[in-house]
């Protein structure tokens, strides 16, 4: 039988030109797209770069709108939400990221944490730690480790912090000790609180054996042997203090001085706070010193000293409260004036985010950092 190759002189070209004609309508198709979608995005890119966040969420709408099944898209707005404010929105975002079937499993992962930190920024505390716990094993576990420690920490929960905190060490995310050390000194006040003073004494010598450096242990670890009754092992354990930490000494430098007045240890004391100020002058130090002294002249002549070496307007008004002026009404107004000026001048102040308190803390109620408060006075920083 004899085949006809007619059909293929009229068949191939006939293939040709549809070929041509599918590609040239599908080059027109994506330069269509490229001239919208594109145009949006980087329009809110530009607003983005102006701080013009409002004019940006508009932008990035149009541009999800234009191409839906973009991810990256709906990642930027649900960012763009959050940063906001506008929590409900980004939640939804996020959700409808979670719902497509075709998300690779990364970009599930994202949006999962994504929708995490949602929750933790509207303070829905408990739905932000179920999010969380579904991201262990994915490449957000650290992240999402160091957001369930904050979240524990915000709710006082100190065992699962602990949990936390010892996972995040074992996977090499950085040594956690003193922040463990810190959950122990926590138990520890509960345990005062509730009249176990057994257990709190533990909790606080695992404390300084786990982290001796951190000046809270020492110090809590002194205060409960003072309160029962051992003026001996709260002394030592502000011995202990300056010899693994005396960068805190100031803040327990008038406690030292009247506990060594009660377990005989007056010339100790002295000699340990004059070391401490001749190392770095210290208002508390300058005051305990005083404190110690028999005279009062003597007590003035630390305030000189201390004025020698750095001005202090706090300490020109301890030492000018000894003098005796011709005038005494003007006396007391000049005094009450520098104790006003002088008073701000007193308060402690967080390194990292510069809130000013007039006691000190140990996790700052501001920014919620740990050790950011310095064991010094504003006027010394």
């Amino acid at each position: 039988m004899d085949i006809d190759f007619t059909w293929l002189l009229w068949g191939l070209p006939l293939a040709f030109a549809l070929g041509w004609a599918a590609s040239r309508l599908d080059l027109r198709q994506w330069r269509m797209e490229s001239r919208q979608a594109p145009k949006a995005y980087f329009r809110g890119l530009n607003h983005l770069l102006n701080e013009q966040q409002d004019q940006a969420i508009d932008a990035f709408i149009e541009a999800v709108q234009s191409d839906p099944d973009t991810a990256e898209l709906h990642f930027a707005l649900g960012n763009l939400f959050r940063r906001r404010g506008d929590y409900d929105r980004a939640v939804r975002v996020h959700e409808h990221l979670m719902a497509r079937a075709d998300l690779s499993s990364k970009d599930h992962d994202r949006a999962q944490h994504a929708l995490a930190m949602d929750f933790l920024k509207a303070g829905l505390l408990d739905r932000a730690e179920a999010a969380l716990q579904k991201l262990e094993g994915s490449s957000f576990e650290g992240e999402a480790l160091l957001a369930l420690l904050a979240i524990y920490e915000r709710s006082r929960d100190w065992t699962q912090a602990q949990r936390i905190a010892l996972r995040l060490e074992a996977a090499e995310q950085g040594s956690f000790a003193s922040r463990l050390a810190h959950y122990l000194c926590e138990e520890a006040e509960l345990a005062q609180r509730s009249g176990d003073n057994g257990r709190a004494l533990g909790l606080l010598q695992d404390a300084v054996e786990k982290a001796p450096q951190l000046v809270r242990g020492w110090i809590a670890l002194s205060a409960l042997k003072t309160q029962t009754g051992d003026l001996q092992g709260g002394y030592a354990a502000l011995l202990q203090l300056n010899q693994h930490a005396p960068q805190g000494l100031p803040l327990v430098a008038l406690t030292l001085a009247d506990l060594a007045r009660q377990t005989g240890r007056v010339p100790q004391a002295l000699e340990l706070l004059q070391a401490s100020e001749q190392r770095s002058p210290s208002l508390d130090v300058t005051e305990a010193l005083a404190s110690l002294r028999s005279a009062p002249a003597q007590a003035r002549s630390d305030y000189l000293a201390h004025l020698e070496r750095e001005p202090s307007l706090v300490m020109a008004n301890r030492w000018l409260a000894g003098e005796t002026l011709s005038d005494p009404v003007a006396q007391t107004r000049v005094l009450a004036a520098l104790e006003h000026a002088s008073g701000p001048l007193k308060r402690y102040r967080c390194a990292a985010c510069g809130f000013e308190a007039k006691q000190h803390f140990w996790h700052c109620p501001g920014c919620q950092s740990w050790d950011s408060y310095p064991a010094r006075r504003v006027e010394e920083l």
